[in-house]
């Protein structure tokens, strides 16, 4: 497992659908050590701090098996790092490997896996595209979100590695299968509700997924 880019961005104001949206959701990549901070990575800028940013959502990552993916599913001009919005572009780190709990190092940084990535219509933006953000919910290629444990730096080419598992027995990827089809699986959904491992953001989210 290991870093292919570390992606950040600053606000933007740009038109969309004939009205003005700030967004950090362009990011590039940027070269050299990045240092990584409770809230952020790098000179990464989030716009909306209610529903992006904060402890539990430090760092992104989207693994670049899913770009092979998407470029089967969809033609763009420009696949470059970043366009999903994500800090870390890596490899070997896709959501169904990855507990809930489950504790990464990468450089001198070390960080937690919290929860999936539940984007807003804003994933439309870098692909101009209406309907990118319905294709993400149904792909269950979602991403993860991090927590950092240890403020340090990283930066591209680092390995990611493992170095505590979580006793979680729930990874990133069952999560996504529980938002993707709103509760399908009662009984996963019971049982992810009734572990401690998560944040109450995440039981506020699925619990309206009971019948």
């Amino acid at each position: 497992m290991k870093i292919l880019s570390v992606n950040t961005a600053k606000p933007k104001t740009i038109i969309w659908e004939g009205k003005n949206i700030k967004t950090s959701i362009f990011k590039t990549s940027v070269e050299g050590p990045q240092k990584v901070s409770y809230l952020k990575v790098g000179d990464d800028t989030q716009c909306e701090l209610k529903f992006h940013g904060g402890r539990n959502k430090a760092i992104y990552s989207y693994d670049y098996s899913y770009y092979e993916i998407w470029k089967s599913k969809i033609e763009h001009k420009n696949w470059s790092y970043g366009i999903f919005g994500e800090n870390l572009t890596t490899e070997g780190l896709a959501d169904d490997i990855i507990k809930i709990g489950n504790i990464y190092q990468a450089g001198s940084v070390i960080f937690k896996a919290i929860q999936p990535r539940i984007p807003c219509f804003k994933l439309n933006l870098p692909f101009r595209r209406n309907d990118m953000l319905n294709m993400f919910y149904n792909s269950k290629n979602y991403g993860t979100y991090f927590r950092v444990i240890k403020e340090g730096n990283i930066e591209s080419g680092n390995s990611i590695k493992l170095i505590e598992e979580s006793p979680c027995p729930y990874t990133i990827s069952d999560l996504v299968e529980i938002y993707a089809t709103r509760g399908k699986n009662q009984q996963l959904l019971i049982n992810i509700l009734d572990s401690p491992f998560f944040p109450e953001e995440i039981r506020q989210n699925y619990t309206k997924f009971l019948l």
